[in-house]
């Protein structure tokens, strides 16, 4: 089927179908956002500890935010 023999079957709907269509689609779109993550595999994450530039730049900011 092709998407103008889909919608006009979708025009000929009533409207409480046609909700459930797109309740339908809306579902189908944010499964195909979510991040998926596969069992057993490894996956880096960034961590502040030991980031030394990272806790210079807090202190300027907080010193920054003191002086005015």
């Amino acid at each position: 089927m092709t998407a103008t023999e889909l919608f006009s079957t979708l025009r000929s709907l009533p409207r409480a179908d046609k909700l459930k269509v797109m309740q339908f689609l809306i579902t189908e779109l944010a499964r195909d956002e979510e991040p998926t993550l596969q069992s057993g595999a490894t996956y880096s994450l960034w961590s502040p500890l030991n980031s030394h530039e990272a806790a210079h730049k807090l202190a300027q900011l907080l010193e920054s935010e003191q002086s005015t």
